[in-house]
């Protein structure tokens, strides 16, 4: 078999020639795969011979199989053969010529080449974060929230920061509405759960009271027939208790933590935040490295590639409904946000060009840098996990799914290009505005 490579603008044409004895060894493959499948009149079903069979049907009935055959095995060698050439979408085939053999072509839609922008000595302003008094305090806050205790209140109103117990019935237009309707629900006041304007008008109500409240919906509300809507909520407050906070001491250090005192708990808190402000900020500048350097390069990316893109988003969003809110369909999801599959995937385009373009971004400074996976690395990363699972290295990568290893080289692999980005660019800390300070000189 004979092929030609033909690089046209974001496609490739590969010329697959064919001998008639080429041709012919893959008709008799396709015949010897499909005669179990033909009966003919005087022989055992799939004892007829090859001669007999394109007799009674024709010369082409053994095509199909023999052509997919035929492209199957020249196409796989030639990507074998042509390392460079990486499809990106299925190949659009057409046969050109049958005689003495077969000549065939197939046009496929590969990989751009990306033209990089500067990806080594940039200057980004540098993020920082710095853990004050006030951030320990609410942390502090949280403890004490956590430690809480509801206490039920008889002698006085509703206010803020109250658990209340309430019946209510909304009506819209004078009519009621799907899910306006509750009893024995609980509500924080303050906590703007609820449609803005409905906690507020609940402070000063009486346990047995009924009020009715006037509140606007949303413009932009879930339901399309309540956006921007006036309503009346009907109101009965059935109770109502207020959480009372453990004092801040030694104690409550001891209760909340494992610190003896609430200067050493204090501490504890202030070196969290900073570990996690440090976390915060470092991917922060890490992103806006990365953005500076995807923003810098250029490549046209095919439309398949998107279409693709957005086909992994759809997968990906199916999952995340599925696993976060206990089986949602994503069907329903469309419904209940009022969109159609077409706008999902329009809504999603931008983001799909993003991914894709960061990969491609990404994959060429992989190559043009040699920057790659060491062994000792993979190794390293496998041990741990076997640890936190409790068997030996061995064990666990015997176990282990080739796809996981594969999941395992590609995040090395971009953590290694990410600290080579890091160590060849510069994270500088925002200069400080100066004034020149003049003396007045009297004489």
């Amino acid at each position: 078999m004979k092929y030609e490579v033909e690089k046209l603008q974001g496609e490739v044409k590969i010329t697959f020639d064919l001998t008639a004895e080429e041709w012919d060894a893959q008709v008799n493959k396709a015949y010897l795969k499909e005669k179990s499948k033909i009966n003919i009149p005087g022989f055992r079903k799939g004892q007829a011979p090859r001669k007999m069979i394109e007799r009674m049907y024709g010369p082409s009935v053994f095509f199909d199989e023999a052509f997919n055959g035929a492209f199957y095995d020249a196409y796989t060698k030639a990507l074998e053969e042509n390392e460079d050439i990486f499809p990106v979408d299925d190949p659009k085939v057409d046969v050109d010529e049958m005689k003495d053999g077969i000549k065939f072509h197939a046009i496929v839609t590969v990989k751009p080449e990306v033209t990089l922008g500067d990806y080594k000595g940039i200057k980004i302003e540098k993020v920082e974060y710095t853990v004050t008094a006030k951030n320990v305090n609410e942390e502090l806050k949280k403890a004490q929230e956590q430690a809480s205790r509801r206490v039920e209140v008889t002698d006085r109103a509703v206010k803020d920061g109250d658990i209340v117990t309430l019946d209510y019935k909304g009506m819209c237009d004078g009519v009621q509405f799907e899910g306006g309707t509750a009893e024995n629900q609980e509500l924080t006041i303050g906590s703007n759960t609820f449609i803005p304007g409905f906690e507020a008008q609940m402070v000063g109500m009486a346990i047995g009271e009924t009020k009715d409240l006037n509140v606007t919906f949303p413009e932009e509300y879930h339901a399309e027939n309540l956006k921007g809507k006036p309503a009346v909520f009907t109101v009965t407050v059935k109770k109502i208790e207020a959480k009372e906070l453990p004092e801040l001491n030694d104690e409550f250090a001891k209760n909340a933590s494992k610190f003896e005192t609430l200067d050493e708990y204090k501490a504890d808190i202030k070196a969290n935040l900073k570990k996690q402000n440090e976390e915060k900020a470092n991917r922060e500048n890490e992103t806006a490295l990365l953005t500076k350097i995807i923003e810098g390069a250029s490549v046209e990316i095919p439309a398949c590639m998107i279409e693709k893109q957005i086909d992994y988003i759809v997968r990906e969003t199916e999952y995340q409904l599925s696993y976060m809110y206990r089986g949602l369909k994503f069907e329903d999801y469309l419904k209940y946000t009022g969109m159609t599959m077409e706008d999902f995937r329009k809504q999603n385009e931008s983001r799909a060009n993003q991914e894709v373009k960061s990969r491609l971004v990404f994959e060429a400074i992989i190559k043009a840098e040699n920057i790659d996976v060491t062994d000792a690395q993979v190794d390293a990363e496998v041990a741990k996990m076997a640890e936190n699972a409790k068997k030996t290295a061995e064990e666990y990568k015997k176990d282990m799914d080739p796809r996981q290893l594969d999941y395992i080289k590609n995040d090395i692999l971009m953590t290694n290009l990410i600290d080579f980005l890091k160590a060849n660019n510069t994270f500088e800390k925002k200069a400080k505005a100066t004034t020149k300070k003049t003396e007045k000189v009297t004489e």
